[in-house]
């Protein structure tokens, strides 16, 4: 039987390794997806605890509830596509009855690990914007430099300040130092980029993906039957059939 911490890489996919741009894309639009679920999900949250006492606030909470998985789903999806990191489907199948169905789906942890990842996409969207435009911005801001400087409106580049430089750029010549600075900084971007896409990866799998005790479980049944450790295909199907 292999040790948990390679089940789990098995189990939610190889290790995370991003290819740049759609980690750079995902990791700047990243911030309007916090926004958008952390006040949608809090907003519906709060309203319907505060009305659940007369029973209007019931149907809102079932409503949140159903938009956090969708929410989810296609999160995993976008995360797949942008990230390449599969991470498999986490939740318990369902049974018919109104009772039973909601009665499972708000006993599923995976249902509240979904609103704990939309909770904190804000925060981690706030920083992973922050470096991304900081980064880039400055190391393509240098790196062509030497093009643009004699379009600014003085034909120089200034800086810090434009009226109280500490340093002006007017020349070619004075621009290739700066340009080459850009250089370094724009492989330091590529690869920041790559460990903060695969981070993200790892985030989303540990609150996306299913919980270590059901990885352990579905290790402990293929390695109690002497058949090999199972891919992420076989815990969507295990879990589908449960």
């Amino acid at each position: 039987m292999t040790s948990s911490s390679g089940v789990a890489s098995e189990y939610d996919g190889t290790r995370p390794s991003p290819p740049v741009p759609g980690a750079a894309l995902y990791l700047l639009v990243n911030l309007a997806s916090g926004i958008f679920w952390s006040i949608l999900l809090v907003t519906l949250t709060m309203v319907g605890i505060g009305t659940a006492v007369i029973w209007v606030g019931v149907p809102i909470l079932m409503l949140a509830a159903v938009l956090c998985r969708g929410g989810a789903i296609l999160e995993r999806s976008w995360i797949r596509r942008a990230l390449g990191v599969y991470i498999a489907s986490p939740y318990r199948p369902l049974p018919s009855g109104f009772k039973a169905y909601w009665r499972t789906r708000l006993s599923d942890p995976a249902t509240w690990r979904d609103l704990g990842y939309f909770l904190l996409l804000l925060p981690f969207g706030i920083i992973e914007f922050a470096l991304m435009v900081a980064l880039w911005s400055a190391s393509l801001g240098l790196l062509f430099l030497p093009v643009y400087f004699r379009f600014l409106p003085t034909g120089s580049w200034r800086w810090p300040d434009w009226d109280r430089p500490w340093v002006i750029v007017d020349s070619t010549l004075e621009a290739l130092p700066w340009a080459a600075l850009g250089l370094l900084l724009l492989v330091v971007a590529i690869v920041v980029t790559k460990a903060a896409g695969a981070a993200h990866g790892r985030f989303a799998r540990s609150l996306l993906g299913p919980g270590r005790a059901t990885i352990r479980r579905l290790d402990a049944q293929s390695g109690s039957d002497g058949t090999p450790s199972r891919g992420q295909g076989d815990v969507d199907a295990t879990l589908g059939n449960r």
